[in-house]
């Protein structure tokens, strides 16, 4: 852990071992330009400790690109929960409770939301012991459930790739298969039909893609199918790090655009991808609804108010496309060019 620590290009990594239930806590600090680091916190076992910092590093910095993606001024952090084992009852709660007290230590130079494995409830029980937590509406302590923006965000950013990879926005006719049917892709499979789009589901609980599937009266096919499996787009909305230099060769599709965190195992990925002639849609743009949401709501946006905000989505992904177009590049470089220009705009402010 600490040469992963030595090498990172971050600011910081707050670490603590809470020793009541084995958990490893790792709160990441990528970067600051834009404002106070804000990003989910994610509760997962992982194979050893410093599986769960790297992931929590890489989430980081995944967050500052987010923010500047979409003109929050908000800095880049993410903060992972390594548990041995699932936890349940007064071990899951008092871990996050005292979890919530070092995030309070740190008087708003952090602020989380839910990510995978924690819940707009923990958000709530965790704001009993902090203020630097978003997830939950405060004035009446019930939950705000990001998915269905993240979704929503996901969804225009694929009317904006088919768009550029087929000539329309259109849904009817394209292929869709959704890697991932929870709180976020379920809503993004619902919007995807609505549209017409003939959908695909997969997910690692079978059951739970085949019940959605049962509901919109589509196929699901098995996690080992995924890559193999003719489609127009693929969406990857469950774990990260699904597009690498094993997965690619195997993709039969022309899009990805999906929810999921870090895609990309590593950046040369969407350079293969680009040799592909596959159109990659960066995720930290496309799936930045929720992240969006949460703060606005906070502070008092309709929900109406929000929803348009995301759809503006679209316009910024079009340009990424017809930019990295113009260019014969990966649109992860151009959307890199664009991240980078907001935050030189930001430091030379600071320098004046």
């Amino acid at each position: 852990m600490q040469s992963l620590i030595q090498q990172w290009s971050g600011e910081c990594v707050i670490t603590t071992f809470d020793h009541e239930t084995g958990t490893w806590i790792f709160i990441a600090i990528h970067d600051t330009t834009l404002g106070p680091a804000m990003g989910g916190c994610r509760m997962k076992s992982y194979p050893s400790p410093a599986d769960g910092l790297r992931d929590a590093m890489r989430l980081a910095e995944g967050m500052t690109y987010k923010w500047a993606a979409i003109g929050f001024d908000l800095g880049g952090g993410k903060s992972v929960l390594a548990v041995p084992a699932a936890l349940e009852g007064e071990a899951r709660r008092g871990l996050l409770r005292r979890y919530g007290g070092l995030v309070a230590s740190l008087r708003g130079a952090y602020a989380l939301g839910p990510d995978l494995g924690t819940t707009p409830e923990d958000m709530a029980l965790i704001g009993g012991v902090t203020d630097h937590v978003h997830g939950y509406d405060r004035r009446t302590g019930t939950a705000l459930d990001p998915g269905p923006y993240t979704a929503l965000g996901t969804f225009v950013g694929m009317r904006a790739a088919l768009a550029h990879a087929f000539g329309s926005p259109d849904f009817a006719g394209r292929a869709v298969l959704i890697e991932g049917v929870g709180d976020v892709g379920a809503p993004l499979a619902r919007l995807c039909a609505e549209a017409g789009a003939t959908l695909v589901l997969c997910d690692a609980r079978e059951g739970r893609a085949q019940h959605l599937a049962t509901e919109l009266a589509v196929r699901t096919v098995p996690a080992e199918a995924v890559y193999t499996t003719p489609c127009d787009v693929y969406a990857p909305c469950a774990v990260g790090a699904t597009l690498n230099e094993r997965s690619i060769p195997l993709l039969a599709c022309r899009v990805v655009a999906g929810c999921a965190n870090n895609q990309l195992a590593e950046p040369v990925d969407a350079d293969r991808l680009h040799a592909r002639g596959i159109l990659y849609a960066p995720d930290y743009v496309i799936n930045a609804g929720g992240a969006t949401a949460l703060p606005l709501l906070g502070q008092g946006w309709s929900a109406d108010e929000v929803r348009e905000r995301i759809r503006g989505f679209e316009d910024t992904l079009t340009g990424i496309f017809e930019e990295s177009g113009e260019r014969g590049e990966s649109p992860y470089h151009a959307a890199r060019r664009m991240v980078e220009r907001v935050l030189e705009s930001r430091r030379e402010e600071r320098g004046r």
